[in-house]
């Protein structure tokens, strides 16, 4: 029998946190799920982690496969591995070092069912050393609506809240950007934009582990940057080629949330990044409610160079932060 779901685990140096991530999916309440571990050419010990929790599940053994990449390729190339030799009808990614509720799949799959939705999403949780914070997603009834919500920001483009039907990879012939790992998330709008069906469960199941809350304002490299753009231009041309002008200012909304986190800094290189990348997208910043009105009144002062104001934005945020998440 064909598997209901395949989840594709990319593995690389997660030693201290695959046991629990692997014990939270082989745990799962759902039957009939495919386990694809795609071990990243890891220098540690991640793998016989692996196996030794795979001990306690032997009811999971016919169910796991363990790939091996000869070299390090990056996470896109890994998630690509599991799908190359993904069966089942939905596929799902974990990252290695989050965990998940065990009765996530099931969950998702029955709302997949019901509806005969391509993409299912859910809630999920932002997850620190002493703290962890509940992240509602929005429901959209359409995949237009859906992709709309995807572009302008108000729901996030992430790849772990999301079950996807793994013919819509297969049919529309979309792969993740091998060799561009930043951004590689974005996968997940192209996706959408050629869903026919959507749903939502409104429940947290995954565990997003952020260790470090500084990590919200670590500045990205150049080679970071590189790939931003790169999954930027990518997602814009293939929106653009599929819906033509009908979506025109919903791109720009998107233009405008990718270069947004160069707002979130007191570092003026990024704020000259913000002023060269995407210009034209500038005049849709106050259509673009998925942004509240303080952050659309700082892109404003950018545009103007006002930067002064940009700063001192970032300096009450990143205080916020560091209080909330401590």
């Amino acid at each position: 029998m064909r598997a209901k779901v395949s989840v594709i685990i990319p593995v690389y140096k997660v030693a201290a946190f695959i046991g629990r991530c692997a014990a939270s999916l082989l745990g799962q309440t759902l039957d009939s799920v495919e386990y694809i571990f795609v071990d990243d050419c890891s220098p540690d010990d991640s793998i016989d982690v692996l196996r030794r929790v795979m001990d306690d599940y032997p009811q999971r053994a016919n169910a796991v496969r363990i790939l091996r990449h000869d070299v390090n390729r990056g996470l896109p190339a890994a998630r690509n591995t599991g799908l190359a030799v993904a069966e089942g009808d939905y596929v799902f990614h974990c990252d290695s070092d989050d965990w998940v509720e065990t009765d996530m799949l099931e969950q998702m799959y029955d709302a997949a069912v019901a509806s005969d939705a391509d993409v299912v999403w859910s809630d999920f949780f932002m997850t620190f050393s002493e703290s962890e914070r509940y992240m509602p997603t929005p429901a959209y009834p359409t995949p237009r609506e859906a992709l709309h919500g995807l572009l302008s920001g108000r729901m996030k483009y992430n790849v772990w809240n999301k079950l996807v039907r793994r013919s819509l990879y297969t049919d529309n012939e979309i792969a993740f950007p091998s060799g561009h790992g930043m951004g590689e998330d974005m996968t997940m709008i192209r996706l959408m934009a050629c869903a026919t069906r959507v749903a939502s469960v409104h429940k947290a199941f995954y565990h997003y582990v952020k260790t470090n809350a500084n990590a919200f304002t670590q500045q990205p490299t150049e080679r970071q940057l590189d790939d931003i753009k790169f999954n930027s231009d990518l997602t814009f041309a293939f929106i653009r080629d599929r819906f033509g002008n009908e979506i025109g200012e919903w791109l720009d909304f998107f233009l405008l949330d990718v270069k947004l986190p160069f707002l979130i800094t007191d570092d003026t290189a990024m704020y000259e990044k913000w002023r060269t990348w995407f210009t034209h997208a500038n005049k849709s910043i106050f259509a673009n409610t998925g942004h509240s009105r303080r952050i659309r009144f700082v892109e404003y002062c950018a545009s103007r160079n006002v930067f002064w104001v940009v700063r001192l934005h970032y300096y009450l945020y990143s205080r916020a932060l560091r209080t909330m998440y401590k």
